[in-house]
């Protein structure tokens, strides 16, 4: 398990583990503890957010009635931390949580105009640098900034959300294992750089938590 990779071997451990079952070099990593992802999240005034139905989690601290919320560092973590509050309970449903927050962070990066804003793209990579754990190459201001001009034309509508085709554990139904004639077309498809094959996704196992954050 990656949690596990990682409590072994920290985040050189977790890529390495990634890279042997994908096929896929990673050139980077950023890695966020709580604390840092609320100052992100702060930083950029927020991010917006429509819920469909009401999450309540007295666990992560959240209660949002359905409807857009402009979510505070300490409300985004908590969704992006809540599990039993929304589709089947599972770390699935979570996963699908974490991924329409991301989207929505996209969005508000474009809404304030922080890649097209040199003072704002500053101070976020500014902030950034004290939030974040990033490897060697990205631990600067300057290299930080330089990555993310890298990302300059990226609309959120470009960006596709999967999770790796799995199907619960026979002998443990807390665990997942990866279907693997659909996971391998998965990792194909991102070596070659081409669209993930829908066939790829038929039969996996659902959190149900897709539709309850646009």
């Amino acid at each position: 398990m990656f949690n596990t990779a990682y409590e072994v071997g920290g985040p050189a451990c977790a890529v390495k583990t990634v890279e042997q079952i994908s096929g896929v070099r990673m050139d980077h990593y950023l890695e966020v503890d709580f604390t840092g992802f609320k100052q992100l999240v702060d930083e950029l005034g927020g991010v917006d957010i429509t819920t469909t139905e009401a999450i309540s989690d007295s666990a992560s601290h959240l209660d949002l009635p359905p409807g857009t919320h402009t979510l505070s560092g300490e409300q985004a973590l908590g969704l992006v931390r809540t599990r039993k509050a929304v589709g089947n309970g599972s770390d699935l449903g979570r996963i699908q949580l974490q991924q329409a927050f991301v989207k929505a962070l996209i969005r508000q990066v474009e809404n304030v105009g922080v890649l097209s804003d040199p003072k704002k793209l500053y101070d976020l990579a500014d902030t950034a640098t004290k939030a974040i754990t990033p490897d060697s190459d990205l631990d600067s201001v300057q290299e930080l900034i330089g990555f993310a001009n890298g990302l300059k034309g990226l609309d959120a509508d470009d960006v596709r959300m999967i999770t790796l085709p799995v199907e619960y554990d026979e002998r443990d139904p807390n665990r997942v294992v990866p279907l693997e004639k659909q996971s391998e077309q998965v990792w194909a498809a991102l070596r070659a750089d081409l669209p993930i094959p829908a066939s790829a996704t038929e039969g996996t196992a659902d959190g149900q938590a897709a539709d309850i954050v646009e």
